[in-house]
């Protein structure tokens, strides 16, 4: 029987504060009255059912500068019913993977009525955030206080404190405790092991575990490339014949490699419940603006935005506008030729050890103006994206990742292919390839951590001070953390850490033939990576809430299309080799059509492959159509009982 959310009080005689609300500092007492209210009221009244405690003196007084912040906790019944309700998925006593729900609560691995640790921590705050954002409108019509922020029913409630200034931030407390273990088990040791990825899906939940996971398993897969590459480079640096073995290899390895990622990603999905876990129905996105109106497909009131009025500004202003940076792109590309002449012609002319190097700086110019602009490119491609007003988040996401992925591509390779394809230069592709490769590896290293992090440093100082400067009689711990975690940078996801593994997959997987040391600098690269992302995620960025998710997503798709170029790529360079061009000497024609061929019958081999390995390794299938078969007969039996006691009655 499914246990009544009224069957319990939202008393809990040990408050464990688990996400932190913060307000605006004008915010009016009514709104902070109405807010609470909500937020604890019970199910049945509208309200989350949770429990809030303002960051107070012992006396019961608040602390100055402080009085809009929230300590927002749960039962652990109650968050057992969230569990039920979000649909986790939690292992069973006899092993297998099942929805946890309530009534059943005793079939699984570990639990017990005084464990409070059955669910992580992770899960607890992901419960939490769910409440959140499924805390609506009722029958209100303005945020109380504030006439301007309209509501209706069905509305959002957080979302629409956001939106309007009140409510400035919601984030998860770290756990101090496990946040030291998992820093020492993680990074704290100068050793080579594995990550300990389940206990960072624990803290940090599967997003963020699988991304480590991805980074890990491509670390490894680069290896064999690697111990390739050292002798190739060592014996036949400047034999370019050579290249073709290395090429082909190169085919296999780019294929094989994503195929093998996505069976190791259902095994840890499996393991972690969320490759069960069912989808649920997307509500709009919190950008999402337009006329009110009714949903077609829920009945719901939502703001309604025509589909046409999207398409317009797709079509006839991001599109444009990325064709133009694209241009630009370009542009920027030809002025690099011109100082890569330039510094030919210097060191033509003076032939000595500093116009030898002067040969390195326009590829290290390029370098960093490529990451300039990609940079630059990113805000104005995340702009674009919010004006095209899209209803899902899902959908946001994808034209975000096309338009970004579409501009680093061209930006960071059309050179490449430029000197490959069109001036036939293996010397300064080779040169090129190892300047854009380190140049942005670098940079990466210094923008992505060890900015932030020094920082963050600098700031949190400053921060104890103040802290310490107030002389508060509650637990100092839990207000100076409170404080010092509010004011660290939230983490915006796994955006950027994808898109730098996908460039560095393209370097690797198009060209590293002619440059056989790109897969060795991509592992060295990975290793520091992932200290530095560790160090990042524990120490620089505020804890982010848990996101279920059972794969990488669309950036799966992203990576196999860049196999794809990447066969392309490397028969029009076993093509351009002299060995092949040998075998070709009078006509130029055949040699095309036999490239050609070869080309095609490699891309139909690599489907070929792609179909005969499976996603998922059989005993997790066998499990899977198992839970299928059980969930049909227990809805069979459960419509026999209903019809049954209709007959009966």
């Amino acid at each position: 029987m499914k246990e009544s959310w009224s069957a319990f009080d939202t008393f809990e005689p040990h408050f464990r504060p688990l996400v932190v609300i913060e307000l605006a500092k004008d915010t009016k007492e009514e709104t902070k009255e109405w807010l609470i209210q909500r937020i604890v009221d019970k199910k049945k009244n509208g309200g989350a059912q949770l429990l809030v405690k303002p960051l107070v003196k012992e006396d019961g007084g608040k602390i100055d500068g402080n009085q809009n912040l929230y300590l927002v906790g749960a039962s652990h019944l109650r968050l057992l019913l969230g569990a039920e309700t979000v649909g986790l998925v939690k292992e069973c006593n006899d092993n297998s993977m099942r929805t946890f729900t309530y009534s059943s609560r005793n079939t699984f691995k570990d639990f017990a009525e005084d464990n409070h640790d059955f669910l992580t921590m992770a899960e607890r705050q992901y419960i939490i955030k769910h409440e959140f954002e499924n805390l609506r409108a009722r029958d209100e019509r303005m945020i109380p206080g504030y006439p301007q922020a309209k509501l209706y029913p069905g509305k959002s409630i957080m979302r629409r404190l956001l939106t309007n200034g009140i409510l400035l931030q919601i984030f998860p407390l770290h756990d101090t405790e496990e946040l030291k273990k998992l820093r020492y088990t993680w990074y704290g040791q100068v050793k080579i092991s594995y990550q300990p990825l389940d206990e960072i899906r624990c803290y940090f939940g599967e997003t963020i575990a699988l991304y480590f996971g991805f980074l890990e398993y491509f670390t490894f897969a680069l290896v064999p490339m690697a111990l390739i590459g050292i002798p190739y480079y060592v014996f036949a640096w400047e034999d370019y014949d050579k290249y073709v073995m290395f090429a082909s290899f190169n085919l296999l390895w780019s294929t094989v490699i994503l195929e093998v990622w996505k069976r190791c990603c259902a095994i840890m999905t499996y393991r972690w419940g969320t490759l069960l876990m069912k989808r649920q129905f997307e509500e709009p996105r919190p950008g999402f603006h337009g006329v009110l109106g009714i949903n077609s497909v829920t009945g719901k009131e939502e703001p309604v935005y025509p589909s046409i009025k999207r398409q317009i500004r797709i079509y006839l202003v991001s599109l444009p506008f990325v064709c133009l940076c694209l241009y630009f792109s370009l542009y920027v590309m030809m002025i690099y030729f011109e100082l890569e002449t330039w510094a030919l012609d210097f060191h033509e002319e003076n032939e000595s050890y500093f116009s030898n190097l002067m040969l390195f700086v326009p590829s290290i110019i390029y370098a960093v103006v490529i990451e300039m602009m990609n940079r630059v490119y990113r805000y104005a491609a995340e702009f674009l994206t919010s004006w095209e007003n899209h209803r899902l988040e899902s959908s946001h996401q994808n034209h975000l990742i096309l338009k970004v992925l579409v501009f680093n591509f061209l930006n960071c390779f059309a050179s490449l292919f430029y000197i490959a394809f069109v001036l036939f230069d293996m010397k300064l592709l080779r040169q090129s390839l190892a300047t854009l490769l380190i140049t942005s590896q670098i940079l990466n290293q210094f923008v992505e951590a060890l900015l932030p992090y020094w920082l963050q440093k600098r700031h949190n100082k400053k921060v104890k001070k103040r802290v310490y400067s107030i002389k508060v009689d509650t637990d100092l711990s839990l207000f100076e953390q409170v404080n010092l975690e509010k004011e660290m940078g939230t983490y915006i996801g796994t955006f950027d850490d994808y898109l730098e593994l996908f460039l560095q997959f393209g370097y690797v997987s198009l060209f590293s033939c002619v440059y056989p040391l790109a897969a060795v600098f991509a592992v060295l690269n990975n290793i520091t990576e992932m200290y530095s992302d560790a160090l990042k995620m524990c120490r620089v960025f505020k804890r982010p809430f848990s996101q279920p998710t059972e794969n990488i997503g669309v950036w799966q798709l992203a990576f196999e299309t860049m196999s794809v170029i990447s066969v392309v790529t490397n028969c029009a360079l076993i093509g351009l080799s002299p060995q092949v061009n040998s075998i070709f000497p009078d006509s130029k024609t055949d040699l095309i059509l036999i490239v050609v061929l070869v080309e095609h019958i490699l891309l139909a081999l690599k489907f070929v492959m792609a179909f005969v390995i499976p996603d998922k390794p059989r005993d997790i299938r066998i499990k899977l159509a198992r839970l299928e078969f059980e969930s049909l007969e227990a809805l069979k039996q459960q419509v026999w009982a209903t019809h049954l006691g209709e007959q009966m009655y």
